[in-house]
């Protein structure tokens, strides 16, 4: 399976935060939802994907190139929708079409034209008129006309509403119909990753912390509910984290198969939500899988 992006070994720091050792890769036809805290590191990883960053250590290639001696043809490549108006807020889409058609030698007029309708944008309004919803499908009809085959999208879905966000997400899972269409999802809205995600990335504190596909994370993860003198210093050894309460104990596993050979139907067994993962995963400290 094809590799869209391969960040190896990437480590960038700032003064009192840094994204170390980064491990991941996007797989080319699928959607992948980067998932984390705010200020956890999605941004920059992000950044260092797009090259508007560049890594401290490690190596980041983009449609097996690298951005040194092929930055223009990646960029032609790529589209990006982003948590906010990226464009002049004076600019209707008709003049922003004038500024960023010449740049894509893919660009097509008949595609854009398209999404206008699809989308039902209006041309001649300022884009600072546009409410979110809207300024983000703009950005997206924009990343589509020059036939974006990476969409990168940072919180995309930050702040909208909840049905103006459901029909964002039904929209990206009909464009998924296209086999040769990768979209990277960022976001902290995890019910968002839960609905579209073919693959989880999860990063916390500027660490990797899962890098697995939804059926593996389905797989391995689960809730896990038991009475307390279940718990020892070798059956805690199956959890992630551990809660106690005077009515029993809630534990995350990322070993579902040990926790039924060690406890068998003594315990409650649930699937575990990306939001739990993630509550989880905070809690305990990073545990790398």
């Amino acid at each position: 399976m094809e590799n869209v992006v391969e960040l190896k070994g990437v480590t960038k720091a700032f003064k009192g935060f840094s994204v170390d050792d980064i491990n991941l890769e996007v797989k080319r036809g699928f959607i992948t939802g980067f998932v984390g805290a705010n200020g956890a590191g999605k941004s920059t990883t992000i950044k260092m994907m797009m090259n508007l960053l560049k890594p401290d250590h490690g190596e980041v290639k983009v449609f097996g190139l690298d951005y040194k001696t092929n930055e223009k043809e990646i960029k032609e490549r790529i589209g990006f929708v982003y948590d906010g108006n990226v464009f002049y807020e004076g600019l209707n889409l008709k003049d922003i079409k004038q500024i960023v058609a010449p740049a894509y030698k893919q660009w097509d007029d008949e595609l854009f034209n398209y999404y206008i309708d699809r989308f039902d944008l209006p041309l001649n309004k300022a884009m600072k008129k546009l409410s979110k919803g809207m300024q983000m499908k703009a950005s997206l009809a924009i990343a589509l006309s020059h036939h974006a085959e990476l969409i990168i999208m940072d919180e995309p879905t930050a702040g909208l509403d909840p049905i103006f966000r459901r029909e964002f997400l039904d929209l990206l899972q009909e464009l998924m119909i296209d086999s040769n269409r990768t979209i990277f999802f960022s976001s902290h809205i995890t019910t968002d990753l839960d609905r579209i995600a073919d693959y989880i990335a999860f990063i916390q504190d500027g660490e990797l912390v899962v890098n697995q596909s939804i059926e593996e994370v389905a797989e391995n993860y689960a809730i896990v509910k038991g009475e307390l003198e279940l718990l020892d210093q070798d059956t805690e050894k199956a959890f992630v984290e551990v809660r106690r309460a005077s009515t029993g104990f809630e534990a995350l596993t990322n070993n579902l198969k040990e926790v039924n050979d060690i406890f068998g139907d003594s315990v409650v067994i649930e699937n575990a939500t990306l939001e739990d993962i993630m509550y989880y995963l905070r809690k305990g400290g990073v545990h790398h899988v």
